[in-house]
């Protein structure tokens, strides 16, 4: 593991980002990585949707592990689904390019399990990733997510590029947006705890999903980057389905919430049951989540209460 980081320099788009952050704790503290071999660009100054900023932060590198999108929750993606498809498209693109051109040896390209289609049974498996279209509620994103894998297969395919490409399922965790607005269903819930007396929940409850743990979701990236050489997609994720009743009940517990607690069904709540099949990421780079799902929500409350603004 520690040998295949070694003397190589390492580009992190969205490196500044929640899950990207994850990774680059990762690299230095558990893989040794020296912070003098990361390159970490900041988004006001490099633009992604512009090739030659994509080209220019590649020069001398080795290995690129591509974070980087336009995300948001449900509410967002529901609404800007021309934004998220153009900026993600645009900056996928110009990665995939840039990373041929300049001979990169390894690149890791991070998808997500919405691009999956709306119909396709749960555990998701990866060979029906093209069977439908994604949820309407994202199709924008759901779609740029999936040209992730095309890019991948046609980049290996015509250009020899060594790229891999993992779809993630739902993640949380320390330092994830906490806006009531754009965040995720987790730090959404964790703030109106600590915000209302009122806990609004939209769905009925029933709904299950695979909720990932940022720091599982890091090393699983890793992973990928060290074990995984066929561009042919891999699904990452915790492995366990979790309804959100369930969700809502352990949050409730450990924030000491003991207000109403009232299920909003005309939200929208997305699929019933939407999980990811691990299999083939246990077989092909021996990946196994290692935090249960308390310990990632303690962790993710503790965080909050320490440092986000209410």
């Amino acid at each position: 593991m520690l040998d295949f980081w070694a003397n190589k320099k390492i580009l992190v788009t969205g490196g500044r980002g929640f899950v990207g952050s994850h990774v680059v704790d990762n690299l230095t503290l558990k893989r040794k990585v020296s912070p003098k071999n990361l390159i970490i660009p900041e988004s006001k100054k490099i633009d992604l949707r512009k090739f030659d900023d994509a080209r220019k932060i590649m020069e001398d590198v080795d290995i690129v592990l591509h974070l980087a999108s336009d995300v948001g929750g449900i509410g967002y993606s529901s609404t800007h689904p021309a934004t998220q498809l153009r900026n993600v498209l645009l900056m996928d693109a110009n990665i995939f390019e840039a990373a041929f051109q300049k001979k990169i040896k390894k690149l890791v390209c991070v998808s997500s399990a919405v691009a999956y289609p709306a119909n396709a049974s749960s555990p998701l498996k990866e060979e029906d990733l093209f069977i439908g279209e994604p949820s309407k509620g994202g199709y924008g994103y759901g779609f740029a997510k999936r040209m992730e894998v095309i890019l991948t297969r046609a980049y290996k395919e015509e250009k020899g590029l060594n790229a891999c490409v993992v779809m993630s399922a739902n993640s949380y965790g320390p330092r994830q947006d906490f806006d009531l607005e754009s965040g995720h269903v987790i730090s959404s819930l964790i703030r109106k705890c600590f915000t209302f007396k009122k806990l609004e929940v939209w769905g009925d409850g029933s709904q299950i999903r695979d909720f990932f743990y940022v720091k599982d979701f890091a090393e699983g990236i890793l992973l990928a980057a060290e074990k995984l050489n066929s561009p042919e997609p891999v699904n990452i994720g915790s492995g366990v389905g979790v309804s959100i009743k369930d969700l809502v009940k352990l949050i409730v517990k450990l924030t000491g919430f003991n207000g109403e607690i009232y299920f909003d069904t005309t939200k929208p709540q997305g699929q019933k049951i939407r999980t990811v099949s691990i299999e083939k990421a246990k077989k092909l780079f021996n990946f196994k989540p290692q935090y249960s799902f308390e310990e990632g929500i303690r962790e993710t409350i503790d965080w909050y209460k320490s440092n986000a603004k209410s």
